[in-house]
C-alpha cells in the first residue's frame, strides 16, 4: 500500500507539472487544485503528516518519501522508496 500511495502522489506531481509548468508548493496544493482528493495516509505510520516532502532544485515540491522508520520485507528502507 505504501508503494501505491507514493505512486499516486508522484503521478499527481507529474500531472501538476505538465499542467502548470512548475512544481506545486506542497501536497496540500495538489489537494486544493484537485489533483488528489486528499493527502493519503502513509500506511506504515498511519498518518498524513509524516510524508517527507523533498524540495525541487528549482522551486516547490520535487518529490515525496515515506517518513516511516524501518525496513520492508525486501530489506529496503521505507524512507528510500
Amino acid at each position: 500500500m505504501l508503494r501505491h500511495n507514493l505512486s499516486s502522489i508522484r503521478q499527481a506531481l507529474d500531472q501538476y507539472r505538465e499542467d502548470h509548468g512548475a512544481n506545486p508548493e506542497s501536497l496540500q496544493t495538489l489537494v486544493d487544485k484537485r489533483y488528489l482528493r486528499e493527502v493519503p495516509k502513509d500506511p506504515v505510520t498511519g498518518s498524513r503528516d509524516t510524508w517527507q516532502q523533498q524540495p525541487s532544485e528549482e522551486q516547490g515540491l520535487g518529490d515525496v518519501r515515506s517518513g516511516a522508520p524501518g525496513m520492508a520485507k525486501d530489506g529496503s528502507a521505507y524512507a528510500d522508496w
